[in-house]
């Protein structure tokens, strides 16, 4: 009687958790930084966007389903000097007055090992559309930290037109970098 009241519900109990699937949990961003650096005749510089959103969906167990969606709202573009900064909103570079932001959406995170990742995403910025692969290390728990690193082309997307597109002024390369700590959707 003990057996079918008491052990045949819990070994069941114990079987259904363990066969369960773990589902795909959501995120959002509780906090972050995303900066990019580049270098204008010689000089590094560093720059930021504040006011981005991230979103991701991932399930360690199906990193292959994994989403990660990143909005950039350009006309907050800060390198810490004005100069530039203006520059950088202008038609020739972000162009905020016609394109006020700029988005990366990726599926599916390729595992590297030991918490790292890659993902080969597309990044839309000034209407362009082209793929940017994205390095990244995630931390596991309730609220995850996903720590990246990608690369990109600014002239493949028609930043720094004109006499900006002259590379021993600016190097074609930009180098980007995210740290963004997740909460759980609401």
């Amino acid at each position: 009687m003990i057996l079918r009241t008491v052990l045949l519900p819990l070994a069941l109990a114990i079987t259904s958790a363990v066969a369960a699937p773990v589902a795909a949990a959501d995120y959002v961003q509780a906090s972050g930084a995303l900066t990019f650096a580049s270098q204008y005749q010689g000089e590094t510089f560093v720059g930021s966007f504040p006011g981005f959103r991230t979103t991701m969906r991932f399930d360690p167990a199906a990193p292959q389903d994994a989403t990660l969606d990143v909005v950039i709202p350009l006309a907050g573009a800060n390198t810490g000097n004005t100069d530039r900064d203006t520059t950088l909103k202008a038609g020739d570079f972000f162009d905020v007055a016609r394109f006020g932001q700029a988005r990366y959406t990726a599926s599916g995170f390729i595992p590297q090992g030991d918490g790292s990742y890659s993902t080969d995403g597309t990044l839309e910025l000034r209407g362009v559309r082209k793929p940017v692969t994205l390095s990244f290390t995630l931390t596991d728990g309730a609220r995850p930290t996903l720590a990246g690193r990608a690369k990109l082309s600014r002239l493949a997307f028609g930043v720094g037109v004109g006499d900006w597109a002259d590379v021993s002024i600016i190097p074609d390369e930009v180098a980007i970098s995210t740290r963004v700590t997740f909460a759980p959707a609401p």
